[in-house]
């Protein structure tokens, strides 16, 4: 039986007629036509002769910007052939002839079975006719991991290309010392120089002035959405803004995200103003999100905690790339400070407890992503030391960001029944203690 049918056809059949489907709101029909253009543009560049990148995702994208590079990303890539349930042929060739392991990061072996096939060494097909473009060059950070280093080291020497690298380190301190800052601007000026000798661009400060304008007001806008998520009921379903983080990630210096997020803001202002939700039904219960979307279970996800009427309204995860710096000074200490692998635990725990406080949070979901061990190594303690300072509960399951083959649908579902038990549990406590 298909999955919607009409009036006519629930009547004929005694069936309840199906809900007609929310259309798409307008901000996410202009993300995928900004999606769209960065592919499209990756490829006439290409055709043209002019060099193209690949890039970690917390990068400073503004770099690439100013210079007028066309950089596209593996990891958002990654994630959406997972979302849309591609990804086996790739974790299958990577694991199979590729001969890597299947501990690795479930992003980089679907990126390294594509690339291989871009390279004409596999033959798995393409879902996408080949949008990523093979790379003339990729740029790096290690802030986020230290696998991310090893994966773009095997992209480079399989494809005898350059890797554009800053180096970040791990930071011990819930600040950045001026040393610190001082290292990683020198990386900063050298990456510059470097990548203008490598792609024949040439540096314009007051450009970068303008990026600069551009990407603090799409990190204020985008910050924004998200804290427009603190009203009570909200007014959207936390994992649509899941959907929105290409944007920044891949266009944080440019103004077609500033009329995404701009629109975004006008449609979640609309909703308060009518009192109105994506969310599809009552919000019983609010809950935080720790760690990566499951991608290739979203749908799950979401149908799970909609039967409970739990919506996530705070995310540690999408947050990470509202980066604010006006100068290359600010972007030095920024990126020492701007994702998991350059915090430290108690950091973690102090940024995590205000969301908790800020949202409304009863509950937090911790998603224990097999591809992402440096986050889940914290994840523990961190959820240890939050539950009792924040007196909220918490749950745990298994997953990935794109290998469907570490999440089991019935763990999901007891574990948040478990939590649903102990948050309703604290809602009739309160209760009685207030009367």
């Amino acid at each position: 039986m298909p999955e919607t049918m009409n009036a006519a056809t629930a009547t004929a059949t005694g069936a309840a007629p199906s809900k007609p489907k929310r259309p798409k709101a307008k901000s996410m029909l202009m993300l995928g036509e900004q999606t769209n253009d960065l592919y499209e543009r990756a490829r006439k560049a290409k055709e043209a002769g002019e060099k193209v990148g690949w890039s970690a995702s917390i990068f400073p994208q503004e770099i690439a910007e100013t210079l007028g590079l066309v950089v596209l990303y593996p990891e958002n890539h990654s994630a959406g052939i997972a979302a849309r349930h591609q990804a086996d042929p790739f974790l299958q060739e990577c694991e199979g002839p590729l001969g890597y392991n299947n501990d690795l990061c479930a992003y980089a072996k679907v990126n390294l079975a594509y690339a291989s096939t871009l390279e004409g060494k596999s033959h798995v097909e393409l879902p996408d006719g080949g949008k990523m473009v093979k790379p003339d060059f990729l740029l790096l950070t290690n802030n986020i991991c230290t696998q991310l280093t090893k994966w773009y080291e095997n992209l480079a020497y399989s494809m005898k290309i350059p890797v554009f690298f800053i180096d970040t380190c791990y930071n011990p301190w819930d600040h950045v010392t001026e040393s610190r800052v001082r290292y990683v601007r020198s990386q900063i000026d050298a990456l510059i120089e470097n990548l203008c000798k490598f792609t024949g661009k040439k540096w314009d400060e007051e450009r970068f002035k303008k990026i600069m304008k551009i990407s603090q007001r799409n990190s204020y806008l985008w910050e924004r959405a998200n804290n427009l998520m603190d009203h009570i009921p909200s007014p959207l379903s936390g994992f649509e803004l899941f959907n929105y983080m290409s944007c920044m990630v891949c266009h944080r210096g440019r103004e077609s995200t500033t009329a995404i997020l701009e629109q975004l803001n006008k449609e979640i202002e609309q909703h308060l103003k009518d009192g109105t939700s994506t969310y599809p039904v009552k919000e019983q219960y609010r809950v935080s999100w720790d760690g990566i979307a499951c991608w290739p279970y979203l749908k799950h996800n979401l149908h799970t905690l909609k039967q409970y009427g739990i919506n996530m309204v705070a995310s540690s995860y999408g947050k990470a790339w509202a980066i604010e710096y006006e100068d290359l000074d600010g972007m030095a200490r920024a990126y020492c400070f701007a994702s998991t692998n350059g915090d430290n635990a108690s950091t973690m725990i102090h940024r995590r407890l205000e969301a908790l406080k800020r949202f409304h949070c009863e509950g937090t979901i911790y998603h224990v992503n097999r591809s992402c061990k440096v986050m889940d190594c914290q994840m523990m303690e961190v959820q240890r030391q939050l539950a009792k300072l924040a007196g909220v509960p918490f749950t745990a399951f298994d997953g990935d960001q794109a290998d469907y083959r570490n999440y089991s649908e019935a763990q999901f579902e007891t574990r948040i029944q478990g939590l649903v038990e102990i948050m309703q549990e604290n809602k009739e406590k309160k209760a009685e203690e207030a009367k």
